[in-house]
Formats: structure tokens, sequence, C-alpha cells
């Protein structure tokens, strides 16, 4: 079985070493790939080699294009439009919540304070869109 990649979309580095030190927790690990804004994700995802990550996940505030811009992005790429996106978030505006499920993500995390927390959200997430 091929391990689960990853693509990262965050503008914060100290996010960033966080979401991977709780993909290294994983068993087994996930790969992770990072995007620093939603322009650079786009521009990986559109890439002549047709990346295709298991799972996406946004973070909501980015300078350049935010969160919901960049998913609406990526729901209109033909080799990813069926790949679960996750966008998060320091806090879950309930408006901001309704609008990027109506965009198509898959769910919307608070971003843990813990890396085991984290683990648990992802474990969570990677279980309930298997199939």
């Amino acid at each position: 079985m091929n391990p689960v990649t990853c693509l990262l979309i965050d503008d914060d580095p100290d996010d960033q070493e966080f979401f991977s030190l709780a993909l290294k927790e994983l068993a087994p690990p996930a790969i992770c790939v990072f995007a620093n804004n939603g322009i650079e994700g786009i521009e990986k995802l559109q890439s002549k080699a047709q990346f295709s990550p298991d799972y996406i996940f946004i973070d909501m505030n980015m300078p350049r294009m935010n969160g919901v811009e960049c998913l609406s992005e990526i729901k209109k790429i033909k080799n990813v439009k069926n790949t679960p996106v996750f966008l998060y978030s320091t806090s879950a505006d309930p408006k901001m919540v309704n609008e990027s499920k109506k965009l198509g993500a898959a769910d919307f995390i608070v971003k843990p304070i813990g890396i085991n927390d984290l683990v648990q959200i992802l474990i969570k997430c990677f279980k309930n869109t298997v199939g």
C-alpha cells in the first residue's frame, strides 16, 4: 500500500512543521508536500507532473488568496476535483464553515494546540474519507 500523500497550503512555517510532525506520528507515516500560499498550491496541482495528493489541507487565512478562494479554484482542477479538501483555521466561524462545505470541503478543522490532538484529527479525516 502506498503511503498517504497530503498537500498542505499554509503560509506559516511553524504550522507547516507542526503538521509535518503530526503526519510522522501516523502509522504508516504520511508524506506531505507544502505550498506557502494558495497560488503556489494551485500551481503545484496544475503542473505538468499531474501532482495528485490523497488529501489537501488549506489554511483559511493567507495573503493573496484565502482558503475559500483556494478551495474554489482547486475544485476546478480535473485531476483533484474529487480529492478530499479540509480547510482549517484557529477559529471556526459558522458562516465560513458553511461556505466552505457548500464549495465542496470535506470538513473544517480548528487548529489544535498539541501534536497528539492533530494526530487524532488526521486519523479521523483519513478514516472518514477512505473508500
